[in-house]
């Protein structure tokens, strides 16, 4: 399995409150608290929540509905319909 192709947009980080999954990481306006809003960069990256491990929740529940470029795929076309939130 390939790395999933991460842009480091920041755009999922800045959106955690749309999730009840990664509601927990609001820091209050929708960004998770994790976030470097300037390097748009985790600041716990080796250690982040199991959530944000994109390879382990694929195939932890995903990978006998998927295939992991279906998942990709998939996972990319959210990623562009996201907002910005707060990064500007």
């Amino acid at each position: 399995m390939t790395p999933f192709p991460c842009y480091r947009c920041g755009k999922c980080c800045a959106n955690v409150h749309l999730s009840v999954l990664t509601a927990s990481l609001d820091r209050g306006d929708g960004v998770c608290r994790h976030l470097d809003t300037v390097t748009r960069l985790c600041t716990v990256y080796d250690t982040r929540p199991e959530i944000c491990q994109i390879e382990l929740q694929y195939t932890r529940h995903y990978a006998l509905a998927y295939s992991w470029e279906g998942f990709v795929k998939l996972n990319l076309e959210i990623c562009e319909r996201l907002p910005d939130g707060n990064l500007s």
